[in-house]
């Protein structure tokens, strides 16, 4: 199943997407898609419901964030090795882990915000992993029957905040607007290989960045596993598991984006993102 969120920011709707691509409202059934929503028993039961009985949504309008009541926003640094090495860094040898605040939650198509006082804008396309079942040192050969789907995810990131303003990561990865997920949450069921997943990012245009999450450092099973030995995992957290190479902050020389630019980003099976780059 494709699952979405329809409707203006903070009155979204939950919705499926069909196979013919008309949006299907599900209000009548749940009341949102959060965490409650994506056990593996309650998803089970939107799978037993004919899509062609739900009330087609014509123009669904603004696409939401694809999950709501998100509690933890966990993303995995340099897990691609020639990510770690355009940026200078080592291969780590276990999962980087840092958070971004939940309030940086955005649609997909929502337009990404430069903060003020930072000129070192840049993104990174990312496999996004949507907990279903509560996870608590999870063993990896069972680690996937915790996830409930997958999303596209930016992990938009302030450089300038990053990297030159002391302390961790957090700061330059948790502005409004820096954490698009969607357009669509796609059920486990339907992504039988989360490693064999092409990412892609255009900047007006341009390719930036092509990648496969065959590459990663540390794969889905591993990072849930892992993230379990240090944190209960519930149902609604989102995993970022990093980004292939081409981000702005690793070309020569670094390229960051601009006021008026256009983001368009997307995985295979999961759909795109196209965003607007503007002033906060």
């Amino acid at each position: 199943m494709k699952l979405l969120r329809y409707g203006p920011a903070g009155a979204e709707r939950p919705g499926l997407l069909d196979a013919a691509g008309t949006v299907r409202d599900l209000s009548a059934l749940l009341g949102e898609i959060d965490g409650a929503a994506l056990s593996g028993e309650a998803l089970e039961r939107l799978r037993q419901v004919d899509p062609a009985r739900l009330p087609p949504v014509p123009a669904p309008g603004r696409i939401g964030p694809c999950v709501a009541g998100v509690g933890k926003f966990v993303a995995i640094g340099l897990n691609y090795a020639d990510h770690a090495a355009e940026a200078g860094q080592p291969v780590p040898s276990e999962p980087i882990v840092f958070f971004k605040a939940t309030s940086c939650i955005s649609g997909p198509d929502d337009p990404v915000p430069i903060p003020r006082g930072c000129g070192k804008l840049d993104y990174e396309v990312e496999l996004g992993v949507v907990v279903g079942e509560r996870a608590q040192y999870v063993d990896e050969a069972a680690a996937l029957d915790h996830v409930a789907g997958y999303c596209v995810v930016n992990d938009v990131s302030a450089r300038d905040f990053q990297l030159e303003r002391g302390g961790q990561w957090v700061k330059g990865k948790s502005h409004d607007g820096f954490g698009p997920l969607g357009p669509w949450l796609v059920t486990r069921d339907e992504v039988p290989d989360p490693q064999n997943l092409r990412l892609w990012l255009e900047v007006d245009g341009a390719r930036r960045q092509d990648g496969t999450t065959a590459t990663m450092v540390f794969g889905v099973a591993h990072l849930v596993s892992y993230l379990s030995r240090f944190m209960t995992l519930h149902p609604g957290d989102v995993i970022a598991t990093g980004t292939p190479p081409g981000v702005g902050l690793g070309m020569k020389p670094p390229t960051f984006l601009q006021p008026g630019q256009t983001l368009r980003l997307g995985i295979d099976g999961l759909g795109t993102q196209t965003q607007t780059v503007q002033r906060a």
